[in-house]
């Protein structure tokens, strides 16, 4: 049963209706991709973080991120080339959004602050938006999903009586973001002009990239995997979808020491590969993990400058919002050469 704090149509409900119904849509995962949902569980079990930072820990992967990895990553600075990585947030129906965001400009006389003639007049914004789903840019905090009742490093997901989450919020992530990026360049890598949309990115795709370019994905590290899905040649064919990374990617992740993941869509497949669950790598990533997933990134920008100097790695910043309690929030992530 979906519980809200709002009437009619819940966007959990909706959240069903994206990532579930999708595969109809945009065409089937490879069924030799699927796992058994008794791996599953053990793949959970090898990647689970729990415990690993102390029991009161809500910062996750964030934990690689140590002051050594964040001096290190400000020597990718060499030419100070800066590069928003989101897409801007439009008032109305957008595909992919749970619900039309809303931007309402509202003019107001300079008398409401003191004495005036009125000769000037001030104009501000009221913004709503649902940031989840396969539109906005926004980073996952792990609070975002439970599995089995339980949350990223506790056995019982802990909620108030509004249905405002206790722990692993977005609150954790308030000092930010400051390490290096890895761009994974899936279109470059595949010799296409975009990924399909909804195909699958393994373990296997991972090194052939390492090996590809020489770079070597490390602790503490975000990786961003490009997909195409905002190129010319994506939109001209209708693409809506990114790829999606497979379950069993999770490990290579843990075992690296990953601090986080972004990528072009929602990064699940559109047709879960683990039979009753929508999203098994946002259980993987949020819940086991306790990673930040950051997701629909425009990387085209990114993907350019990256080529045109052979270097497929930056400093990555993003500074979400100091929201309260909330599942994470709309992102402008920069990467900077």
């Amino acid at each position: 049963m979906v519980r809200s704090r709002h009437a009619g149509q819940t966007p959990a409900a909706v959240m069903i209706l994206v990532f579930g119904l999708a595969g109809e849509v945009f065409g089937q995962s490879d069924p030799a991709a699927s796992i058994p949902r008794a791996e599953f569980e053990a793949l959970f079990a090898r990647v689970d973080n729990a415990g690993r930072w102390g029991d009161d820990d809500e910062r996750g992967t964030l934990n690689l991120v140590t002051d050594e990895v964040r001096r290190a990553a400000g020597s990718e600075v060499r030419e100070g080339v800066s590069i928003s990585l989101a897409r801007e947030i439009l008032s109305g129906p957008v595909p992919g959004a749970i619900e039309p965001a809303g931007i309402e400009f509202i003019q107001a006389s300079d008398s409401l602050l003191g004495p005036s003639d009125g000769s000037a007049r001030w104009t501000v914004d009221r913004i709503t938006v649902v940031y989840h789903g396969l539109s906005f840019t926004h980073v996952d905090a792990p609070s975002h999903i439970t599995y089995r009742g339980r949350g990223y490093n506790t056995p019982v997901a802990a909620y108030s009586a509004d249905l405002e989450p206790e722990r692993n919020t977005v609150g954790s992530m308030r000092d930010g973001f400051f390490t290096r990026g890895v761009l994974i360049d899936l279109p470059r890598l595949r010799g296409v002009a975009y990924a399909e949309p909804g195909s699958v990115v393994t373990t296997a795709d991972l090194e052939a990239w390492e090996r590809e370019t020489g770079v070597r994905v490390r602790s503490g590290d975000v990786v961003l995997l490009r997909s195409g899905r905002w190129g010319a040649e994506a939109a001209a064919a209708g693409v809506a979808r990114s790829a999606g990374l497979h379950p069993q990617a999770a490990e290579w992740l843990h075992e690296r020491g990953v601090a986080a993941v972004g990528d072009e869509g929602g990064t699940d497949l559109p047709v879960s590969v683990v039979s009753g669950i929508t999203a098994p790598f946002h259980v993987l990533a949020l819940v086991a993990m306790g990673m930040p997933l950051f997701e629909n990134l425009d990387l085209e920008r990114l993907a350019e400058e990256a080529a045109a100097r052979s270097r497929w790695t930056f400093l990555f910043v993003a500074g979400p919002l100091t929201l309260h309690r909330a599942t994470g929030s709309p992102v402008n992530p920069i990467a900077v050469f």
